[in-house]
């Protein structure tokens, strides 16, 4: 059995990497001045976070996997986790020196200030780290000024304005990576298209086939997990790709499924609901109003 390392606490992590801890909710940390250490000679080992953590991986110096998936450290590369997730660690075994920079902050820390409030916005904290985030140069020092600024607050000692500077830099820092991340689904273009012609494959494959009757109508984590992508990057990928959500460009096949369906069969409206895969024939007659503006009748009856 793989041996868990978890980190519950800043301090806790801080220790780990051979810094001192100048407030107990939030840190920035240089590798560089971490140990060298090697899990107890474990080559795969799993680390549990109890608070938001951000990577900064300079260099390749182990392959982390979370969920099936694995993700290899390459120059300038932010790898996002949540509280509460669990990453795997493979290595050679032997002692190595970390590299890179992280910060790390405590979910207490946020608690209310406008961050908190936004903090679901930021999807990537959601993503595998095969879909972490690849920074140009130009990047990765906004990234380290972020961390700076930062830091800074941090060793001026904990008064009454720290927690809303720092929860502000922060806020800056997300915001830029929100940026980035907007830049990396563009500059990847060619890998997004292949995706969505592979989802629109995928789609028309499930509803030409008898899964609809089966298992009913599909959804986003679905063809996300079909495509081994987490269901928040397929999203925003599709977002960014077609202007629609995931959820709404599924709609839209039902939807042109269903004209086809109501103006070139004599079937019930109901026959065509259960093969489209809905439970309830009132849930598609409604969806189809919606869409369209008119039931699935009253578009038989004009066309």
């Amino acid at each position: 059995m793989e041996k868990v390392f978890r980190f519950d606490t800043v301090n806790e992590y801080n220790a780990l990497n051979n810094h001192e801890t100048l407030h107990p909710l939030v840190s920035v940390i240089n590798f560089s001045k971490a140990n060298p250490r090697s899990w107890g000679g474990e080559k795969k080992v799993k680390l549990y976070f109890g608070f938001y953590t951000i990577f900064l991986k300079d260099v390749k110096c182990g392959d982390l996997k979370y969920g099936r998936n694995y993700y290899d450290y390459q120059e300038g590369t932010l790898v996002f986790v949540a509280p509460g997730q669990v990453l795997e660690l493979e290595n050679d075994g032997n002692v190595y020196q970390p590299k890179g920079h992280a910060l790390v902050f405590h979910p207490d820390l946020i608690h209310g200030t406008p961050l908190a409030e936004l903090m679901n916005d930021y999807n990537f904290f959601s993503y595998n780290t095969n879909e972490a985030l690849h920074v140009s140069e130009r990047e990765r020092q906004v990234v380290l000024d972020c961390f700076s600024k930062i830091e800074f607050e941090l060793q001026q000692g904990v008064d009454k304005h720290s927690k809303k500077l720092i929860a502000s830099n922060i806020e800056l820092f997300l915001n830029y990576c929100d940026r980035f991340y907007d830049r990396q689904f563009i500059t990847r273009d060619n890998v997004n298209q292949g995706i969505l012609e592979k989802f629109e494959e995928q789609l028309n494959g499930y509803f030409s086939s008898e899964k609809p009757q089966t298992y009913g109508l599909p959804s986003v984590a679905f063809f996300a997990d079909e495509l081994h992508l987490s269901a928040n990057y397929f999203g925003d990928l599709i977002k960014k790709e077609t202007g629609k959500s995931a959820k709404e460009y599924i709609q839209d096949k039902i939807i042109d499924l269903a004209k086809t369906k109501t103006f070139n069969t004599d079937k019930s409206v109901n026959e065509i609901a259960y093969e489209l895969g809905f439970k309830y024939p009132q849930h598609f007659t409604r969806l189809f109003k919606q869409r369209v503006g008119m039931t699935p009748k009253e578009f038989r009856q004009v066309n």
